[in-house]
């Protein structure tokens, strides 16, 4: 037998002889309603096609439990991995993700922020699109709503959940000196904070091992295309006469993939042994850096706490805006773990 069809919550409600407040409570949360009443709403269930429109009637609260989440792109598996991870713990709390993406382009981000008003959010986790974004974009969101940010720190005083670069550079940095010749730093285009605090700690720490540091900025203009840019930046270095050292330490390991292919094409070999020619390193254990050739060795994020303390933090400043005692914004970082693989 096909089951029934309903246009409405209201028409829904009537066939299973209860209020439409008392249909509403259910789909809220069902063990709020008497059992009796459960059990008839359930036994309609399983007799129709019936499914509310959530999104609509969370539009029409006063405080949504809609929760917008904006990062610059999602062709980046780290921001697909910590992504994920945001809306299951979003979803497990009883909130509607709604994720946008402004595909690197600051015009984009000013767009997907009207957006998220327009939904009428209760707060938002936004990875900052950093130095290229419009000066009023999110302060236009933090105007109306609780804001979090992860990756890289906002340009405005707010919650930050993300990676300790000083720690986890400085980690690498000491591995590599005290298992091999010191590394020379390639740099990628500052797109963020996170490319400057990882040179400095980089500075430092070669500094505090007893050698100087030599960074090689890259020679382009700024892109997120991090891969071709490594590749192209290696292909220029071999160009003009070879490396400077035998250690390469990458900024983070989508750069370190193109440089990798640039040296392998090159012929030359990487890796940890006495045969190898270069051995090259990179930053953020991004998921494809076991699968390399040889695999990378890498400096991994706590993805699943970046994920964990932004939902945490965002749902705290929610409840606090709304009795008016926000209390003040504080930067969180977190230790990452030195992942030591073939590549160095």
């Amino acid at each position: 037998m096909a089951k029934k069809s309903y246009n409405s919550m209201n028409d829904f409600a009537a066939v299973c002889g209860i209020s439409r407040p008392t249909l509403s409570k259910y789909f809220n949360d069902p063990m709020t309603v008497k059992e009796v009443t459960r059990k008839r709403i359930e036994a309609a269930l399983k007799k129709s096609n019936f499914e509310p429109n959530m999104f609509a009637r969370h539009l029409n609260r006063k405080r949504t439990r809609n929760i917008g989440i904006l990062v610059p792109t999602m062709s980046d598996p780290f921001y697909v991995q910590v992504v994920t991870l945001i809306e299951l713990e979003l979803r497990a709390k009883g909130y509607w993700p709604i994720q946008i993406s402004c595909h690197t382009r600051p015009e984009l981000e000013e767009e997907a922020i009207r957006t998220l008003l327009a939904f009428k959010v209760a707060g938002a986790i936004v990875a900052p699109l950093g130095a290229q974004s419009q000066p009023s974009a999110l302060p236009r969101l933090t105007d109306a709503i609780p804001v979090v940010c992860f990756d890289t720190p906002a340009s405005i005083d707010l919650p930050y959940v993300g990676n300790d670069n000083a720690q986890s550079v400085a980690a690498m940095v000491q591995y590599l000196c005290r298992s091999g010749e010191p590394p020379v730093f390639l740099e990628v285009p500052r797109v963020n904070e996170n490319s400057g605090e990882r040179q400095n700690s980089y500075r430092a720490t070669m500094l505090k091992e007893g050698h100087s540091p030599l960074v090689i900025d890259c020679d382009a203009p700024v892109s997120w295309e991090f891969e071709r840019l490594g590749f192209e930046q290696m292909q220029r270095l071999l160009a003009k006469g070879g490396l400077p050292g035998k250690t390469v330490l990458c900024a983070n390991d989508r750069f370190a993939f193109g440089a990798m292919a640039a040296a392998c094409q090159a012929g030359l070999k990487i890796g940890r042994g006495s045969e190898a020619d270069v051995r090259i390193a990179g930053h953020d254990d991004h998921p494809l850096s076991r699968y390399t050739c040889p695999s990378l060795t890498t400096m991994a994020q706590n993805a699943p706490e970046i994920a964990a303390k932004s939902v945490e933090i965002l749902l705290r400043r929610i409840d606090e805006a709304e009795e008016g005692k926000l209390s003040p914004a504080r930067k969180l970082t977190l230790e990452a773990t030195l992942m030591m693989r073939d590549s160095a």
